[in-house]
């Protein structure tokens, strides 16, 4: 019952997500003031493409995620809550995209945190604890960097509102605490994104639970950082359009290079595809740190190609280990033989990682090169250029020793049989494909992203939308 409810709920958000960002789409803005206050004294909630976008793509992994577990979770995790304790994650996640209050935010990350904390534990190998803690410590360091910034944005400018905090820290008067306010912030969202030099805990925690968790924690939890960053920067604490944010170039670059240099050192499967996550993490920020309309654009566009293909690659190390046996590269062999469509799947997903041409990966990354060439950046667009070589060697060395070579002779093949193939075989093959069509289909998705970057730079239209029928609120 448990396992039908879950597949049910997850289809239902994906169906009423596209719905949403359909109506985003075709009539602007959305907004709720929950209850019916008059924002900034109520709760309210937002919905503009990026938001309504990544709820989209919550939906569609969310999904992929239940439907890959109902072959490989086993009944002590079920009878421990792990589907419930999934859509309580999902309904977390959401609520951070969806939310247009900060201490809200707040509030919806501690929901999807203590979701998280329990799906990481939920088991008994050493191995899952030894995850857990630093994943635990580090968030709530994060957490509590995050409280104390609300309380002092509360503190000096009475409102938490998004909308309204944007019209108030507009004020002259309040530069002097909005500058360390926003380090504040900053250290809180890129300790959750797990950008340089706060990222050790994700190698650490990622490869520790089952791979559907792996996999959903990989594809949504950084992102809700990434994209609380994006949020904070353009409607809080925006520089002037054009003007880059150098500190978090230089972040950005660092968050590349260290995160693709402990892919290349890793010798197990899931560990470099979590390295991999922190160097990826490092092109969503370049984007938002060019602070233009084509980098914000390139960034949008980036951050949804990446959840698709870095869950995807998750899905296939799961499907490898329990047909080889182990997540160790050393160990496993001979797939290639085994399976040539599980092996044209992982290519899709690893070359679109890379960024070849014509997939998903390509694009982003041609858009952020752009992006910082027509801004004068060279240096992180060098940077980006030889991370993706990089990644293309170590995507390489999976393929030889996963797929190509011949496996060993204590390797146990254990081929599987339909009812897996199904479900294992069945959200990979479909995430492959729209990684496919975002790569030939280029134009609609890059307008998308494009209107999505018109409507964070132009946030006057946001903040009209939230503060009409206020009350005399808006100041």
């Amino acid at each position: 019952m448990q396992r039908r409810i879950s597949f049910v709920g997850a289809a239902f958000l994906l169906y009423s997500s596209v719905l949403l960002l359909k109506e985003i789409l075709a009539s602007g803005i959305q907004v709720l003031q929950l209850g019916s206050w008059p924002a900034p004294y109520g709760i309210t909630f937002v919905a503009d493409i990026l938001s309504g976008t990544m709820v989209v793509i919550t939906g569609l992994i969310g999904l992929a995620s239940v439907t890959y577990s109902l072959q490989t979770i086993d009944r002590e995790r079920q009878a421990f809550g792990y589907y419930p304790v999934t859509l309580l994650l999902l309904f977390g996640i959401n609520g951070a995209f969806l939310t247009g209050d900060i201490f809200n935010l707040y509030v919806w990350f501690e929901v999807l945190l203590i979701s998280s904390f329990v799906l990481l534990s939920m088991g008994r190998s050493r191995s899952q604890i030894a995850g857990t803690v630093p994943y635990v410590v580090m968030n709530l360091l994060g957490s509590m960097l995050f409280l104390i910034a609300v309380g002092l944005l509360y503190g000096n400018t009475g409102s938490l509102n998004f909308a309204h905090l944007s019209l108030k820290l507009s004020d002259p008067v309040l530069a002097a605490v909005a500058q360390p306010i926003s380090l504040l912030l900053l250290g809180a969202f890129g300790l959750k994104a797990a950008i340089f030099p706060l990222f050790f805990w994700l190698p650490a925690s990622y490869p520790a639970p089952p791979v559907a968790v792996s996999a959903l924690f990989a594809g949504l939890l950084t992102k809700v950082g990434v994209y609380a960053l994006i949020r904070t920067f353009t409607l809080l604490f925006p520089l002037p359009l054009g003007e880059p944010n150098q500190l978090l170039i230089s972040i950005s670059g660092l968050t590349m290079i260290t995160g693709v240099l402990g892919a290349v050192a890793q010798n197990e499967f899931r560990r470099v595809l979590s390295f991999h996550i922190v160097s990826q993490i490092g092109y969503m920020t370049m984007g938002l740190a060019l602070n233009t309309r084509l980098g914000i654009a390139a960034s949008f566009f980036y951050i949804v190609h990446h959840i698709i293909v870095k869950t995807n690659l998750f899905f296939v190390s799961g499907v490898v280990q329990l047909s080889g046996g182990s997540f160790r590269l050393q160990q496993l062999g001979g797939t290639y033989r085994l399976s040539p469509f599980l092996s044209l799947l992982f290519l899709v997903s690893a070359f679109s990682l890379a960024g070849l041409p014509p997939l998903s990966g390509f694009w982003g990354k041609f858009l952020l090169a752009q992006a910082g060439l027509e801004s004068g950046q060279f240096p992180i667009v060098v940077i980006s250029l030889v991370v993706g070589l990089l990644t293309t060697f170590s995507m390489t060395k999976i393929w030889n020793e996963v797929f190509w070579k011949n496996a060993p002779n204590s390797a146990r093949i254990n081929p599987l049989n339909r009812t897996q193939q199904l479900y294992l075989l069945l959200p990979i093959t479909v995430l492959a494909l729209i990684t496919v069509v975002i790569g030939l289909f280029t134009d609609p998705f890059s307008s998308i992203a494009l209107r999505a970057a018109d409507e964070l730079i132009g946030k006057q239209a946001y903040v009209k939308l939230v503060l009409q029928n206020t009350g005399g609120a808006n100041p």
